[in-house]
């Protein structure tokens, strides 16, 4: 029995050093700055979050520095307060403006950046999530977000590779919005004839209660009529003598 045991340990043990291992090696590879949802649809508003999580052991992340791409500008961006941090944002010129509710905006947000108060920051870890609300989302099939992000040792991990269709991920690959074009509504011309359709068949049944309703009532008369000449009958009949 104890032969037959030692094996099983053993093989056990070699499998858990290896899922350790190729554990231990996902993991970093795995901790890139996000931007959640990771799709949206295009000329919609929504509300995503850069997720970013601190790779240092011992530094934490001080700064974040998210810029918005040069084509595909937002006209309409705002950001959510998080505890411990202050916001700044920078704009540029756009040429052709973009149309906004009517309006012909001739500037767009070109960059973000949150910067921690002191003492303060995305400690080894932890991770800090930033909202930010944007619209309308331009008619491109992707946004992606060069994000710079610095610690309180001064090193600076840059997200700024864009990934490649089809390739593999890069190794410190930006946060990237997929946009998917928005689904096109019935057009009036497709709508009128089902709407017809349905008026005819609201006529229809209409007369069908109708003409059930006035055959109701005729029946009903005749047999007030029939009733009432076998009242008369009875009436009119001869009693019988004893």
């Amino acid at each position: 029995m104890i032969r037959l045991r030692r094996p099983a340990t053993a093989a056990a043990l070699t499998l858990a050093a290896v899922a350790t291992a190729v554990l231990g090696l996902a993991g970093p590879a795995s901790a890139h700055v996000t931007v959640n949802p990771a799709e949206a649809k295009q000329g919609g508003y929504g509300r995503f979050a850069f997720r970013v999580p601190n790779e240092s052991d011992t530094a934490s992340t001080t700064k974040v520095e998210v810029n918005l791409p040069e084509n595909a500008p937002v006209g309409s961006v705002s950001t959510m307060p998080v505890p411990g941090w202050t916001v700044t944002v920078e704009k540029r010129k756009v040429d052709p403006p973009i149309e906004v509710h009517g309006s012909q905006l001739t500037e767009a947000v070109s960059k973000l950046t949150w910067t921690a108060a002191p003492n303060g920051g995305v400690k080894p870890g932890e991770f800090q999530e930033f909202p930010v609300s944007m619209g309308p989302l331009p008619q491109t099939d992707r946004m992606v977000f060069k994000v710079l992000q610095t610690y309180s040792d001064g090193n600076i991990s840059r997200w700024i590779e864009e990934p490649t269709p089809g390739g593999e991920e890069p190794e410190n690959p930006a946060p990237v919005l997929t946009l998917t074009a928005a689904s096109a509504s019935a057009s009036p011309a497709a709508s009128a004839p089902a709407a017809a359709a349905d008026d005819d068949d609201d006529d229809a049944d209409t007369g069908a209660a109708t003409a059930l309703g006035v055959a109701g009532l005729v029946a009903g008369l005749a047999g007030l009529v029939l009733g009432g000449l076998a009242l008369l009958r009875t009436r009119r009949e001869p009693t019988a003598k004893s």
